[in-house]
């Protein structure tokens, strides 16, 4: 494994877990700081590319399983360009409170980055787990991705969530059943977690699976992000990336849903995070300690499962 600090935002470099790997070498950085303020929220194709190109000097993805850290989930949409550089058939499985699927912007930003992952040739499939968010209510209207539903290019599973109200008929999947005017989801927290993780990996028909980590999916008792969070716990969370490493060929991870202060000059993307983000206090040294203890323990199952 080659565990990478994408440093964006300041948030992690000084956390005890990545300092100590960092110092004895177990970790590299990038820095990423001087074009940060070009990613943030949203990238422009341009800075997207560079950002890409940025990633090929430094021999990503190149045979050895990456688990890349980098900062708030205000960069998330940088996860489709991670994906632009794998090189085979792959799913992704997609760890968020939100389900990244708006089609509208069409641009690359944390809230429609599974649009642009899903126009990749080589991605197959993503599968979402643990969307809580209100972004499932009445979701034609908030212009979501219900056509990769219908067509299986997109999985959808919610932590727990009441059906979404829909005008059109979206057929039904492993996840999904649409009727009278109403989807209904397979509910995460309805069932048995180790049943529902077999059967999202057997719905698995890539040789490779790629997995990406928004920390807002979990409990606030156990993260801190720039976003809402949802209901799933890192007992939940480690249980899952142990059977995936177990079952299936993880090319790397990604992960993001750290906080940094959303501070920009750029006036649109400032209104962007405003309108975007929901109104939280800044959090205390205290509170942000959380994020620290949680990424010990993925850095620790990482080290485990990729051993």
């Amino acid at each position: 494994m080659r565990l990478r600090v994408l440093d964006l935002d300041a948030s992690l470099p000084s956390q005890a877990p990545f300092a100590e790997r960092l110092v004895s070498g177990r970790a590299e950085r990038i820095d990423l700081a001087p074009s940060a303020a070009s990613l943030r929220i949203m990238a422009r194709r341009r800075a997207m590319d560079a950002f890409c190109g940025r990633l090929v000097q430094e021999d990503y993805a190149r045979g050895v399983p990456e688990v890349t850290f980098y900062g708030s989930g205000d960069f998330h949409h940088l996860a489709a360009g991670l994906l632009r550089l794998v090189k085979e058939p792959v799913t992704v499985i997609h760890f968020d409170n939100h389900p990244d699927w708006v089609s509208f912007p069409p641009t690359f930003n944390c809230g429609a980055w599974v649009n642009r992952a899903l126009q990749l040739p080589h991605v197959r499939k993503v599968v979402t787990l643990g969307p809580c968010s209100h972004d499932l209510a009445w979701p034609e209207l908030k212009t979501g991705n219900l056509t990769a539903v219908r067509e299986g290019m997109l999985e959808i599973r919610p932590w727990r969530h009441p059906p979404s109200r829909v005008l059109r008929d979206y057929d039904r999947g492993p996840a999904h059943r649409s009727q009278g005017g109403f989807i209904e989801w397979a509910n995460l927290a309805d069932g048995d977690w180790g049943e529902a993780l077999e059967d999202v990996i057997a719905g698995v028909r890539t040789r490779a699976v790629w997995l990406t980590i928004d920390k807002d999916v979990l409990v606030e008792e156990e993260a801190t992000t720039n976003w809402d969070q949802g209901a799933m716990s890192v007992a939940h969370l480690i249980e899952a990336i142990r059977l995936l490493a177990l079952r299936t060929c993880l090319l790397g991870v990604d992960v993001c849903g750290d906080y940094s202060p959303p501070r920009f000059r750029d006036p649109f993307r400032a209104a962007l995070a405003h309108f975007d983000h929901p109104a939280k206090p800044e959090p205390t040294p205290e509170v942000l300690r959380r994020n620290a203890a949680t990424n010990a323990r993925l850095l620790a199952c990482f080290e485990e499962v990729f051993a």
